[in-house]
């Protein structure tokens, strides 16, 4: 008698990413629309991407080491699961910082590499120095889960199709165009404090011009007819730049605070233009 085949796992992100959409899908699932072809320029750990499922979309990000794992994990799903599984096995703190500080030959092994800090990390929090260096320091965890090999499979399956590129959010103006187009925007969120939230993403800070130009984007867009959604923090800056759209409140957990008592709802916004 042959034995059952493996339970097939649904894709859904393979990496931890600070202010990752997984847990607010709920939240938006009532405000997605019918669309043909979906754009997300800043990738991150895709949530909304995975959800979706949509049959034909353009994926792109400004780290090239994020979008070399996403490509990887699309193209060569079984020789990045291979070093995974060998970065599972060696992990500890030397091993961590001794990658940290390594500059790897190969894609697959960049993609790698990626992928083990980003799981081992604390919170999952991209940052990199002025040189473009990765700094975040291990994170505390007893026995994190590097390689999940149904996971990445899964994954690999529903990026197949998928245009994967390098490039800034404004880009999507070169492709997006009619109504059969939704475009969803995750930004680096504007800081209600000093304190509240990570927007160092990289070396290259999102800052408040960013932040209007993104809105003039979301606007030119919206003219063309596109369906556009965007998420952010909750505040007046962001509230004036897109009143002339509809907006809606969504409750999130905070969750990048090294405090725990600090951890709670937060209120954040869903910008659309439908």
């Amino acid at each position: 008698m042959s034995s059952p085949a493996p339970k097939q796992v649904p894709p859904r992100p393979f990496l931890k990413w600070a202010g990752g959409k997984h847990r607010l899908i709920r939240q938006y699932k009532d405000y997605f629309p019918e669309f043909k072809n979906y754009y997300e320029p800043f990738l991150g750990g895709g949530a909304v991407f995975f959800h979706l499922r949509p049959q034909s979309a353009v994926l792109t990000d400004i780290n090239p080491d994020l979008i070399n794992a996403y490509c990887c994990v699309r193209d060569k799903v079984e020789s990045v699961i291979l070093l995974l599984q060998e970065h599972q096995q060696q992990h500890g703190n030397e091993y961590y910082y001794s990658m940290r500080s390594l500059t790897p030959d190969t894609e697959i092994e960049r993609a790698a590499r990626f992928i083990y800090l980003n799981r081992t990390c604390f919170n999952g929090l991209y940052r990199e120095n002025s040189q473009g260096e990765f700094n975040v320091p291990i994170g505390k965890y007893k026995n994190p889960q590097i390689c999940n090999p149904e996971l990445l499979r899964s994954v690999s399956a529903t990026l197949k199709n998928v245009k994967i590129e390098e490039k800034s959010f404004e880009h999507v103006l070169e492709s997006a165009n009619s109504s059969d187009d939704f475009v969803y925007f995750d930004p680096p969120y504007y800081p209600v404090s000093s304190t509240s939230y990570f927007t160092a993403y990289s070396r290259h800070s999102f800052i408040e011009d960013d932040q209007k130009k993104l809105s003039k984007i979301f606007a030119e867009l919206a003219g063309r007819g596109v369906k556009v959604m965007m998420s952010n923090s909750d505040c007046s800056f962001i509230r004036n730049l897109y009143s002339q759209f509809n907006i809606y409140e969504i409750s999130a957990a905070r969750a990048i605070n090294s405090k725990i008592k600090k951890r709670g709802s937060i209120a954040e916004v869903l910008v659309t233009s439908y």
